[in-house]
C-alpha cells in the first residue's frame, strides 16, 4: 500500500487475512512515499520484484497516470487504487472502489441496488469512482447532489454518456493538482479517455444541488469528506425514511454525524469499513486470482477495532484524543 500517509491503513492487516485463507503466500506493506515522488517510488518497488501495489492518497491520479493500460471502471473514475505488473512488464490501471461499495452494500449488508432510488451526495474523486459501478448494479435512478451543483451536473452527464458503450470520458477537474479524500479520483486526463466496450445501462442520471433530490429514496450514500470534519452535507433529510439505507463512505469508531442523521429519522446506518474490506477483496483477486472470504475478515475486522476502542479509556496517554474518520478506501 503506497500513500503519504500510509501508517494507519489497515489493508495489510486485510491481505494478510486473505493470504492465511486462501494459502496464498505474498508480502504486503506499508510504503510511505514522498508527496512528489509517486513515480520514483513505484519504479523503484518494481524493480525489487513487486508485483501489484494498492494505492492511496495523495497518489490515486498519480497511479492513473503511471499505468500504461487501465480497465473500464479506472478509466469512468479517472483514478487508479490498484496497480497490477504483468509477466510482460505492463502496468494495469484499476479501480476497485466502486465494485467494493456494491458488494458490501448487495453482500453484507443484504440491500439489491437493482431497481433502487439512490442518492449519492458529493461529486469528488468519492463520488466518481462509485457512479458507473452503482449504475451496472441495475439502479433505476441515480441523483448525484454538490454544494457546487455544476460539478454533480458534470459528473450527471459523465455517466449518461456511459449509455453508449465505447463513448468518451470527459476530463472532469483538467485542473486538479493534488487530491484530498474528497477529491481521489477526480480528473481522468486532459481531453478524456475513450472506454472501448464500457458497460451500457440504463438507469435514469440527474444531477445538480440539493433542490434535484426530491422524496425517499432507498438508499442514501454519503461520498463527501464531510464526516473528517463533522459536517453534514448539503441534502433534504426527507430523502431518509424508516426504509432507507443510509451510507458513509468513512469509517470511524463512532457513527459520523450523517449515520447519526439517519439514525434520527428511522433509517438503517452504515460505515465504510465493510467497503475497506471489499474493495481490498477485489484488488487481492485482480493479483492472484482467488476469491477470500470478504465477510470473515470484515467481522474479524470489527472486532478488533472494536477491543481496541475499549480499551482506550485504560489508556492514559491517548484518552484526551478524538476519533477521526477515515476514507473507506
Amino acid at each position: 500500500m503506497i500513500g503519504n500517509p500510509v501508517a494507519h491503513s489497515k489493508s495489510p492487516w486485510i491481505h494478510a487475512r486473505f493470504a492465511e485463507q486462501t494459502g496464498e503466500r505474498i508480502d504486503y506493506e506499508h510504503l510511505l512515499a514522498p508527496v512528489d515522488g509517486f513515480d520514483e517510488a513505484a519504479r523503484a518497488f518494481i524493480s525489487a520484484g513487486g508485483r501489484g501495489l494498492n494505492v492511496t492518497v495523495p497518489f490515486k491520479l498519480a497511479a492513473y497516470r503511471f499505468a500504461n493500460a487501465h480497465s473500464t471502471r479506472a478509466a469512468a473514475a479517472g483514478a487508479v487504487n490498484t496497480l497490477k505488473v504483468d509477466a510482460d512488464g505492463s502496468i494495469l490501471g484499476d479501480n476497485t472502489d466502486g465494485i467494493g461499495l456494491v458488494n458490501d452494500i448487495e453482500r453484507n449488508l443484504h440491500v439489491r441496488l437493482a431497481g433502487k432510488r439512490v442518492l449519492l451526495l458529493g461529486a469528488g474523486g468519492a463520488a466518481r469512482g462509485v457512479a458507473l459501478p452503482l449504475l451496472e448494479a441495475g439502479v433505476r435512478e441515480l441523483v448525484i447532489v454538490n454544494r457546487t451543483a455544476s460539478k454533480a451536473v458534470d459528473l450527471a452527464a459523465a455517466m449518461t454518456a456511459l449509455q453508449v458503450a465505447g463513448s468518451e470520458i470527459p476530463n472532469l477537474d483538467a485542473d486538479a493538482s493534488a487530491e484530498t479524500e474528497a477529491d481521489a479520483g477526480a480528473g481522468a486526463g486532459a481531453g478524456g479517455d475513450a472506454i472501448p466496450g464500457a458497460h451500457v445501462h440504463t438507469g435514469t442520471i440527474v444531477g445538480g444541488g440539493a433542490e434535484v433530490a426530491t422524496g425517499a429514496f432507498d438508499v442514501v450514500i454519503n461520498a463527501t469528506a464531510g464526516s473528517l470534519g463533522g459536517e453534514l452535507p448539503s441534502f433534504d433529510p426527507e430523502a431518509l425514511t424508516p426504509d432507507t439505507l443510509a451510507y458513509d463512505m468513512m469509517y470511524a469508531a463512532h457513527p459520523t454525524v450523517f449515520m447519526q442523521l439517519a439514525q434520527a429519522r428511522g433509517a438503517r446506518a452504515a460505515d465504510g469499513l465493510g467497503m475497506l474490506v471489499e474493495q481490498a477483496a477485489e484488488s487481492f483477486h485482480i493479483w492472484r486470482g482467488v476469491r477470500p472470504d470478504s465477510a470473515s475478515v470484515l467481522a474479524e475486522l470489527r472486532a478488533m477495532l472494536a477491543r481496541q476502542q475499549a480499551a482506550l479509556p485504560a489508556q492514559a496517554a491517548v484518552t484526551a484524543t478524538t476519533a477521526t474518520a477515515s476514507p473507506a478506501p
